[in-house]
């Protein structure tokens, strides 16, 4: 089956009366200027930025719907899309020391007014529906993300929105916030509701997508789930591509590469980072590992009805340019016994034989490289500094 997308790429003619598909991508004009963006006459919003609205802001009862845009470039605010269960995150548009709320394009009092009305339970009269757009890279072209709604199944109030703290350049603290979506089951968006929309009728319009009143009716989610195909990773998607990312790599590799032992335990709680579910693990001795350098329990369920699942986990701190090859990784699949499962931290990248034969053969092995590493310290702690005081810690 082949993904077949078309560019629409003629504004007056096209763009304001195409429906939306989820993946498919709209392009504008080709100035090089604001005029090519092309969600002014997609949606009737404004351009030139990632929060755009139509209606009266902040409050809910004006808005008639949103657009939120990203780029999924900033290693500061990793906007994510899971397309395996629908989940979006996205950071608010406080990106530097001041008021939380208190920002040009009122972001994140829109953010923190739509999670309320989220939280409230009864039925909603009024309800912005949300879209979400991200960057193609190729002029001010967009990919339809999805249509959204807050939140998500298994997600409290008190998780879905959340207010980082991050650290700017000169060492000032601030905060932001992380907000939690769920795209759901609609794969296409009607040209005809897009237009009830923009009439401030976007609940009682007869081309409403069931699943999205479902959401505000009853704040019953459907989410978008998609497969993944098996993909092996490249080289150059394990490795961290910017000097700031590789710089938490460094950190790390400078800090164990004389006592590899030592880099065991780091790497089983960077593992915790990824897993918090691990729920004990112990760090076998270098003599008699038996090609197991962590064994453990990752608590799957909550409570007396949990149950424990047995992992291995298996460390290489190697630089960036040495990989790690079939042996080690035949090594690790060698010693887990039945129902368990691995994990391989490295601080540089599987190779692309064993990738390929983890792939091929589904052995249960998790595969942590340098650039996830990067990503969820960058993430978790922010500064560099705040990585080396962890590391003290550990």
């Amino acid at each position: 089956m082949y993904l077949i997308i078309r560019y629409y790429t003629c504004i007056d003619n096209e763009l304001n009366i195409v429906d939306l598909s989820v993946d498919e991508v709209y392009g504008g004009s080709r100035n090089g200027n604001a005029s090519d963006d092309p969600l002014p006459k997609l949606l009737g919003v404004d351009n030139g930025a990632g929060f755009r609205h139509l209606g009266r802001r902040p409050e809910i009862t004006t808005l008639k719907l949103l657009a939120l845009k990203t780029s999924f470039a900033d290693v500061n605010w990793p906007d994510s899309l899971n397309h395996e269960d629908g989940i979006f995150i996205y950071y608010g548009d406080n990106r530097s020391p001041g008021d939380l709320h208190q920002t040009s394009r009122q972001g994140n009092i829109m953010l923190r007014n739509i999670f309320d009305e989220a939280h409230n339970h009864s039925v909603s009269s009024h309800f912005p529906p949300i879209f979400l757009f991200g960057n193609t890279g190729t002029y001010r072209d967009v990919r339809f993300l999805g249509l959204a709604v807050p939140g998500a199944a298994g997600f409290g109030g008190d998780d879905d929105l959340v207010a980082v703290w991050r650290t700017s350049e000169e060492g000032v603290r601030f905060q932001n916030y992380k907000a939690i979506f769920t795209v759901i089951d609609v794969p296409v968006v009607s040209r005809a509701w897009i237009k009830d929309i923009q009439a401030d009728n976007a609940i009682d319009s007869p081309h409403a997508p069931k699943r999205w009143l479902e959401w505000v009716r009853g704040r019953k989610y459907s989410p978008l789930r998609s497969q993944p195909t098996k993909i092996v990773r490249q080289k150059s998607q394990q490795l961290p591509q910017t000097d700031d990312l590789k710089s938490y790599i460094n950190l790390i590799y400078n800090s164990y590469k004389e006592n590899p032992y030592a880099f065991e335990r780091c790497a089983m709680e960077i593992a915790i980072l990824f897993m918090p579910n691990i729920h004990s693990y112990e760090i076998t001795r270098p003599w008699r590992d038996g090609g197991r350098d962590a064994i453990g329990t990752y608590r799957i369920g909550h409570g007396a009805g949990a149950i424990d699942v047995e992992f291995a986990m298996e460390a290489k701190c190697y630089a960036m340019g040495s990989s790690v090859g079939i042996k080690s990784l035949s090594r690790l699949i060698s010693r887990l016994r039945y129902r368990q499962f691995g994990i391989l931290v490295t601080t540089s990248y599987l190779d692309s034989q064993a990738y390929r034969e983890l792939v091929q053969d589904e052995h249960p092995v998790v595969v942590i490289s340098a650039v996830d590493i990067a990503v969820k310290l960058k993430e978790q702690f922010g500064h560099l500094d705040k990585v080396r005081m962890w590391l003290r810690r550990i």
